[in-house]
């Protein structure tokens, strides 16, 4: 016996296997709580909770499927010939990444040339926006120009009329004077309608030429949101699942390309019967275990409860959302996996809860660790919890005042902060939520805090 216990506490030994906790679990199997070796190992501060044991609705679990969080048949907006399919099934992909590739050779010719187009447009509004204030400032001159010869002649004019009543000048004289006035004024009043003319027609031959302008960067936007819809792209984060189409092939408008699912969220959809309907709410917990994954467990919310039920079966499809990780090959769940979800939908029965802190994962199961009181020798010393003799040196540090006990337990429902549990627990029992991630079975614990 003093051989196996050596061989189970050699350090050396203990780094050549697999994991801590496996190491603990085959101990705990073949020689239950460590003896004497426990009692000298160093004491490990550690904080209880004790085990709680309530009426609770008892589980019912469920047969289900993992299914995507959304699913896309991506298909093409335009007809074409595809140059080139750039992702293949099973690829990640990212939102707006390109997924295939139509010819656009044409649609760039188009595009060049009505970008030539637009620069010509462009050019003239830019003309305008330069001659039409000269044109007006010519007019005005024109005017201003008109204005002096017609009150020129016009003076002339009053002075002939009187040199003509003093017979000074002769009426062929005063003639002569009548046309050129009149035709000074004639000649101010076409400048002065030119010039409001100009002044009137200037804006809006501005406003012809913008629009011009934008009717030809339209035609741009349209050809590069023809040619941008040649590149068939993702419509959100998640893997190619199927492929359409292929390089070479014709297709034409709305035909699919590929088919994408996201999976950075995943639902379980199960059918439950509709006799479970009434206790059954969105929002309430409830725990998912894969049949390829085992021992992993998630806790997730209902998401959905479908209120239209499969008639030849009478049951309502529920959805149980779950966040997905990464895994060896992509993400850990994958859609179609074969699912069980636990519910708590059934009847009132007494079950036994311990604090989520209180759960060891990482190994072939869940474990806990119980804090048992340290039996006592008739002398007062410890004694190990195989009645070994006490350790000749007491180990350092804080005077022990329980052992720790690992206990495999199966896991149930979350209930706010705490979880059902199965295994070898009692109520009343002290389980460690802080500082058991460090203790070995049979390790003596000091507890900082008194949970009754």
């Amino acid at each position: 016996m003093q051989r196996i216990v050596s061989l189970a506490i050699d350090l050396g030994a203990i780094r050549l296997l697999p994991s801590r906790l496996g190491w603990c679990l085959s101990v705990w199997t073949v020689l239950g709580p460590i003896g004497s070796a426990g009692a000298q190992m160093p004491a490990a501060t550690v904080r209880v909770a004790a085990v709680q044991q309530r009426e609770l609705a008892s589980e019912q679990t469920f047969v289900g499927t993992v299914v995507p969080l959304r699913t896309s048949t991506v298909g093409s907006t335009v007809e074409g010939r595809v140059v080139e399919l750039l992702v293949r099934e099973g690829d990640q992909v990212k939102e707006h990444g390109a997924l295939a590739q139509l010819r656009i050779e044409q649609l760039q010719i188009q595009l060049a040339a009505a970008n030539a187009e637009l620069e010509v447009r462009k050019q003239e509004l830019s003309e305008l926006r330069i001659s039409l204030p000269e044109e007006i400032k010519q007019a005005e001159d024109r005017m201003e120009a008109a204005e002096a010869l017609a009150k020129y002649t016009g003076s002339q004019l009053q002075r002939a009329r009187a040199l003509f009543k003093s017979k000074t000048i002769s009426e062929e004289e005063l003639q002569e004077k009548e046309s050129a006035a009149r035709a000074a004024q004639e000649k101010y009043s076409e400048n002065k309608v030119a010039l409001a003319l100009a002044k009137a027609v200037s804006p809006v031959k501005v406003l012809r030429a913008e629009a011009t302008v934008a009717v030809q960067e339209e035609a741009v936007r349209q050809l590069k949101d023809d040619i941008a819809e040649h590149t068939i792209v993702a419509p959100f984060d998640g893997y190619v699942t199927m492929e359409h189409t292929e390089k070479g092939e014709w297709i034409a408008k709305g035909s699919p390309v590929v088919e994408v699912v996201e999976l950075s969220s995943v639902d379980v959809e199960v059918s439950v019967l509709e006799s479970y309907l009434p206790r059954l709410r969105v929002g309430m917990m409830a725990r998912v275990t894969i049949g390829a994954l085992p021992g992993e467990s998630w806790e997730a919310p209902v998401a959905a409860i479908v209120p239209q039920a499969d008639v030849r079966s009478r049951s309502f499809p529920v959805k149980v959302r779950l966040k997905n990780r990464d895994g060896p090959g992509g993400v850990l769940l994958k859609s179609g996996m074969f699912a069980r979800v636990s519910l708590p939908v059934g009847d009132r029965a007494s079950v036994l809860l311990v604090p989520k802190d209180a759960l060891v994962l990482g190994g072939r199961s869940p474990v806990v660790y119980v804090a048992d009181p340290l039996p006592q020798s008739r002398g007062g010393n410890v004694a190990s919890a195989q009645g070994a003799p006490p350790a000749a040196e007491p180990a350092p540090g804080p005077a022990p005042d329980a052992v720790a006990r690992l206990v495999p337990v199966e896991l149930g429902t979350a209930a706010d902060e705490w979880i059902k549990v199965r295994g070898g627990l009692k109520p009343g029992d002290r389980v460690v939520v802080e500082g058991n991630e460090r203790l070995f079975p049979g390790q003596p614990v000091v507890i900082l805090n008194r949970e009754p």
